[in-house]
């Protein structure tokens, strides 16, 4: 196992946990260079390591109706010594809630990959990291999220994701803490990049294109099938 040359210790066992497999490959590949220091164990099909980690990092993409049951099953669950949520969703109410919980850090999305370990290694030691909230100036280097190559932004992608799972734009505005005209802007965009008129249509495009979640790695950790 390759150790970490500043301290002499193994590296910090991660486990990303999201429903989207392009945002885990996104979020694994910020890795790559701190691999002495990160090891990501759900990713990484070389690594011949019992599930017990000692951080998971749920990432919040397009997931917030069920994030706060979620990130208590995952506070409990015994494999997991912390949890740490990466998102870009700073709503007061939200950060409270996953304190509530008992969440052991909320991070932001735009910490460049330096900050983001040193966050971990931080939670890792004792210390409770929540980020400041973020203006939404972009995702950090590195992340990735279904339709990306299409140019959608994280923020259409993630509104397209919850119209594929069946949101109405009332729904989609309560979730993502946007007032309902500025769900109708981001869809009207969507439209356009995808080359579609109807609702219908975007989420028959989005069902082919990778927005219809995933819940295996999820439900593995919440003790599912």
């Amino acid at each position: 196992m390759t150790v970490n040359a500043k301290t002499g210790s193994a590296p910090l066992r991660i486990a990303l946990v999201d429903d989207y497999d392009v945002v885990l490959a996104g979020l694994a590949h910020m890795f790559d260079r701190y691999r002495d220091r990160v090891l990501v164990c759900e990713i990484d099909a070389q690594t011949q390591l019992s599930d017990e980690v000692d951080i998971v990092l749920y990432d919040s993409f397009a997931q917030p109706e069920s994030d706060q049951q979620e990130l208590a099953e995952l506070v409990r669950n015994p494999r997991a010594s912390k949890v740490v949520v990466y998102t870009w969703n700073f709503q007061p109410e939200l950060v409270q809630s996953a304190q509530q919980q008992g969440i052991h850090g909320y991070l932001s999305k735009t910490l460049p990959a330096r900050e983001l370990v040193a966050a971990l290694e931080s939670v890792h030691a004792g210390e409770t990291i929540i980020s400041s909230a973020p203006k939404r100036a972009g995702s950090a280097l590195g992340l990735d999220w279904p339709g990306r190559h299409e140019g959608f932004t994280d923020r259409e992608s993630e509104i397209l994701a919850l119209i594929t799972q069946g949101k109405n734009n009332a729904d989609v505005a309560t979730l993502t803490y946007l007032s309902p005209n500025t769900v109708k802007s981001y869809i009207r965009s969507i439209y356009r990049k995808i080359d579609v008129e109807s609702r219908t249509q975007a989420v028959l495009w989005g069902v082919a294109h990778g927005f219809t979640p995933d819940h295996h790695r999820i439900d593995h950790w919440l003790g599912g099938p």
